[in-house]
């Protein structure tokens, strides 16, 4: 009798793709200092932290383009009152298939990925 081992297959996981995220804004920075950060940097994205340092979102370019104009409102509004992808974020143990299927179905081209106290510990782009 022949017994054979079978290795289980090795699953890419969303720890191995993401990269350390760069751009980090709290959630209190107004949105006009978070389009000057983004329109200096060249980055299409900025990921937001709350006050305890959690991920609280990632704003994009068009999530700002509502506020081009800018006016009175842009410069007394938190990034935290306005319209921007939040929760849920990736995990590292969830699977790179698993993560850019709900990507796609979102329409995001960047997710944040947090550790289990909510803490953003990557970025995971397409």
């Amino acid at each position: 009798m022949t017994t054979t081992l079978e290795h289980p297959a090795t699953t890419t996981t969303v720890g191995d793709l993401m990269q350390h995220p760069e751009l980090q804004i709290s959630d209190d920075v107004m949105v006009d200092t978070a389009m000057d950060i983004l329109h200096s940097s060249g980055a299409d994205h900025l990921l937001v932290r709350d006050e305890d340092g959690r991920c609280a979102g990632l704003l994009t370019r068009l999530h700002l383009a509502p506020f081009q104009a800018r006016s009175w409102y842009t410069e007394r509004t938190p990034v935290r009152d306005i319209v921007h992808d939040r929760a849920p974020f990736a995990t590292t143990d969830m699977s790179a298939t698993t993560a850019a299927a709900a990507m796609h179905s979102r329409g995001l081209d960047a997710w944040p990925v947090v550790d289990h106290d909510g803490h953003v510990i990557g970025l995971l782009s397409l």
